[in-house]
C-alpha cells in the first residue's frame, strides 16, 4: 500500500510522477536560509535519497531566517541537526549527511554515483562555481541560487539562465568566475530582479520571508525538471489542471507540448 503521507501529492502528479522522486537522488550544498527550506521541500515531496553538504553550525544569527535554527539546536551541525528533521517528517527518506565545508578541491568528492540532481545553495562565489563546474563535467543537472540578501520582496524572485541574470551582484561575480572557465550559459539559476537594498558592512542584511522563497524556488525547479523528464521518457505532458498526472499514468501522447 502507497504511504498515506504522499496521498495529496499522488493527487496531482500520480503514481508514476510520484515513483521518478522517490528513486531519485539529490545533491544539496548548504542548509542556510536558502538550502534549508529546499532541502526540507524536495524531503516533503518525496525525493527518496537526499545528500546534505554544510560546515556550519547553528548560530543565534540564524534565528531571523533560518528552518533549523531553534534553542534545541544551537551549536549543533547543520547538517545532524536537518537529518533529525527530516527522519522525523519521512523515516523512509535515506539521508547522507556530511558536515563538511565545500571548496574547487573536493566539490564533486561529494557528488555520489546515481545522482539526479544538484542544488547549489552556498554562499561563497568560488564554492558555487566549483559546484557548478563538477556538476556539469559529471553530466548531472544543477541549479544555484544567487543572493537573497539584502531584499525585501520575495515575489521578485526569477529562474533564469545564468547569463540572463541581472541585478544581483552574486549573480554578477558569479557570471565573471564562470566566464574564466569558459562558461557563458547553460546553467539554470534562481535569482532576485529587486535592487538590493544599500547598506554600511560587508556582512548582507535578511529577514525571515525572503531566502525561504528562494529555497522553495529550488525545491520546484528540481522536482518539475524530474517530473519533466520522465513525461518524456513516457511521452507524457502538462496540458491543465489533472492531465499531467493522466499522461504519466498511460503514458500517452498527451496534448501539447512536452515538459512541465
Amino acid at each position: 500500500m502507497r504511504d498515506s503521507r504522499f496521498a495529496r501529492e499522488l493527487i496531482l502528479i500520480g503514481e508514476r510522477g510520484l515513483n521518478r522522486l522517490l528513486n531519485s537522488k539529490v545533491v544539496l550544498f548548504g542548509l542556510g536560509g536558502v538550502g534549508s527550506f529546499a532541502a526540507e521541500a524536495l524531503a516533503r515531496a518525496g525525493v527518496g535519497t537526499l545528500v546534505l553538504v554544510d560546515g556550519d553550525m547553528v548560530e543565534l544569527t540564524n534565528f531571523n531566517r533560518q528552518l533549523l535554527a531553534t534553542v534545541e539546536n544551537l551549536a549543533t551541525p547543520k547538517v545532524e541537526a536537518m537529518r533529525k528533521r527530516l527522519s522525523s517528517i519521512n523515516p523512509g527518506l535515506r539521508i547522507i549527511a556530511t558536515h563538511a565545508w565545500v571548496s574547487p578541491d573536493n566539490a564533486q568528492d561529494f557528488i555520489p554515483p546515481g545522482t539526479d540532481y544538484v542544488v547549489d545553495a552556498v554562499d561563497d562565489v568560488k564554492a558555487k562555481v566549483a559546484i557548478i563546474k563538477s556538476s556539469r563535467a559529471l553530466g548531472i543537472p544543477v541549479v544555484s541560487s544567487m543572493g537573497a540578501g539584502d531584499r525585501l520582496d520575495p515575489t521578485r524572485f526569477r529562474v533564469a539562465d545564468i547569463s540572463s541574470t541581472h541585478t544581483c551582484p552574486l549573480a554578477r561575480a558569479v557570471r565573471h568566475q564562470l566566464r574564466q572557465i569558459g562558461v557563458l550559459s547553460g546553467v539554470k539559476v534562481v535569482f532576485s530582479d529587486e535592487p538590493p537594498i544599500r547598506h554600511p558592512g560587508g556582512v548582507p542584511g535578511s529577514i525571515s520571508f525572503v531566502p525561504p522563497v528562494a529555497g522553495m524556488v529550488l525545491a520546484s525547479v528540481v522536482v518539475r525538471d524530474l517530473l519533466s523528464r520522465e513525461s518524456q521518457e513516457h511521452a507524457g505532458v502538462e496540458c491543465g489542471d489533472g492531465h499531467a498526472r493522466d499522461s504519466w499514468e498511460r503514458g500517452g501522447k498527451g496534448c501539447g507540448a512536452g515538459g512541465l
